[in-house]
């Protein structure tokens, strides 16, 4: 199966019971999905391998990890070239209090979230480290209230 065939049934179950607990044992996984170990275990090596799995990670809660607050920040560049662009992302990499960075379009160029303790933390982080980002003309905060809903999952088309 290449990447541009379709998964099939077993496949796509597979897929959304990893999302849903990647920790659990190909025994387990093998029974949720009706199939024995190890065609579960075959199936899901060639998942990885095909990159339809790309890594398996620990969802962290991040209030018990001292991040009370989650910021997500619309960013303007300056000008638009090769430069910029460039030293905004390498920049990006670095910062880690930014879990995740979008290329957008629209009014900004850039959405990136950002985990804080509080609002002095958030202050500081602006101006110690976003402030020392000279290509970034604008930026607009958005500070979320509350999670609705956050699953981490992706739909799995088949």
């Amino acid at each position: 199966m290449t990447n541009d065939e379709i998964l099939d049934e077993i496949d796509i179950r597979i897929l959304k019971e990893l999302q849903r607990d990647s920790h659990q044992t190909v025994k387990e996984l093998a029974a949720k999905v009706n199939l024995s170990p190890s065609p579960t275990f075959e199936r899901q090596k060639r998942l990885e391998r095909e990159g339809y799995i790309e890594r398996y990670m620990a969802v962290v809660n991040p209030a018990k990890a001292g991040n009370g607050m989650m910021v997500l920040c619309n960013i303007r560049l300056k000008q638009h070239n090769q430069k910029n662009n460039r030293d905004f992302l390498d920049a990006v990499q670095t910062i880690d209090e930014i879990t995740e960075c979008y290329n957008t379009s629209g009014d900004f160029d850039f959405q990136i979230k950002v985990y804080v303790r509080d609002m002095n933390d958030y202050q500081k982080f602006i101006l110690e480290k976003l402030g020392n980002i000279d290509c970034i003309g604008y930026l607009h905060s958005v500070f979320v209230i509350g999670v609705i809903k956050n699953t981490r999952a992706v739909p799995i088309k088949g």
